[in-house]
């Protein structure tokens, strides 16, 4: 554990991280109808019946929806919605629809994943930052990134998380930055945020006046 001070980082009282590709080194693909066929097949047993290319238009289509009936710059859907909205239109008898929806939303993740890891240096750097208040802010979906963050002992090393699904909007509107300030009672001047993308990590961070890291930048400046 080391105080940011030693490391030349000064009036920082509390980090935000974002998570995919700065903490899980991820790959998906939500464009092959292989993807869909698993979860077409698998929906068979839950009742409700679709082909997967079907399923692949109508799941772009409501997501596409859904965020064109937003007064959002950058706006953010709830996948388990999409789904309700799929399994109840394509239902053989009746059903529970919300419960479906959270379930197909999990089953069409683990679909699509091609590669899920934590990268160890970010395993490394939350602990060598173990002193200070840290928040998660992510262009994630709750239903399943949850999930995937218990699944590698990270949700807890975090006072707070913050999913885009949660808030109807997503990085980079920097008020789902702010969120992550606020939780941690800090003034933006006050927090680091650590990030992979520019676009979404370092320049709205910036801009509000938080101190900005690329994660390879703070893997080389701890040593993890």
């Amino acid at each position: 554990m080391v105080k940011l001070e030693e490391k030349g980082i000064r009036g920082i009282k509390g980090v935000i991280f974002d998570l995919y590709n700065t903490l899980i080194d991820i790959r998906t693909d939500e464009e092959s109808i292989s993807t869909y066929e698993q979860i077409s097949k698998w929906l068979i047993y839950q009742g409700v019946k679709i082909s997967a290319d079907d399923l692949k238009n109508e799941y772009k289509r409501l997501v596409k929806e859904a965020m064109d009936s937003k007064w959002e710059k950058y706006p953010e859907v709830q996948v388990e919605q999409i789904f309700i909205k799929i399994c109840k239109s394509h239902a053989l008898w009746n059903i529970d629809e919300t419960r479906l929806g959270t379930e197909a939303s999990r089953a069409f993740r683990a679909g699509s994943l091609r590669r899920l890891q934590v990268f160890p240096q970010s395993f490394r750097l939350i602990e060598e930052l173990e002193n200070y208040p840290k928040v998660i802010v992510s262009n994630g979906q709750r239903v399943f990134s949850e999930l995937e963050m218990r699944y590698f002992g990270l949700y807890d090393k975090f006072s707070h998380v913050v999913f885009s699904s949660d808030f109807g909007h997503k990085k980079p509107d920097p008020r789902i930055l702010l969120e992550g300030t606020k939780l941690m009672g800090l003034e933006p001047e006050e927090v680091m945020c650590i990030g992979d993308n520019l676009e979404n990590d370092i320049v709205p961070s910036s801009r509000l006046g938080m101190k900005a890291m690329h994660i390879e930048e703070a893997w080389r400046l701890f040593g993890v």
